[in-house]
């Protein structure tokens, strides 16, 4: 069976934990710390995710915008996104992501503070759609 007869995943995801380390150990941009989103899309259509950034201290801020092409996977780094606005390091804050088709979420994070590494990574809270 071909994937892109498959229909898995939700439109309507949420990460409780954020937090971007402030420093990194080891070459760049491979060992940089950060918080990613991984995406999948198994779908025969483009998805439109529009992720916000929640803060225990101020207004959410969002949405940051982004595409997965059908029948791919993309990584979002959370360093990375800079629309509306960067997101702060060593900053609590939590996201949501809704997306116009099904898709997959999974959030790491790779904490290169010390030449020890850390990586963590779990399936991102998926809502009954």
């Amino acid at each position: 069976m071909s994937l892109a007869y498959l229909s898995i995943g939700r439109t309507h995801w949420a990460i409780a934990e954020g937090w971007i380390p402030p420093t990194s150990h080891g070459p760049e941009p491979a060992m940089t710390s950060h918080e990613t989103a991984c995406l999948l899309n198994v779908s025969d259509q483009e998805a439109n995710v529009e992720i916000t950034i929640y803060y225990s201290d101020r207004d959410p801020v969002g949405p940051y915008k982004v595409t997965v092409p059908p029948r791919r996977t993309k990584h979002v780094r959370f360093n990375d996104l800079n629309d509306p606005e960067p997101i702060p390091r060593a900053t609590d804050y939590a996201s949501t992501l809704v997306s116009d088709v099904p898709i997959v979420v999974q959030h790491t994070r790779l904490d290169s503070r010390q030449a020890d590494n850390a990586l963590i990574t779990t399936i991102a809270y998926a809502q009954q759609d």
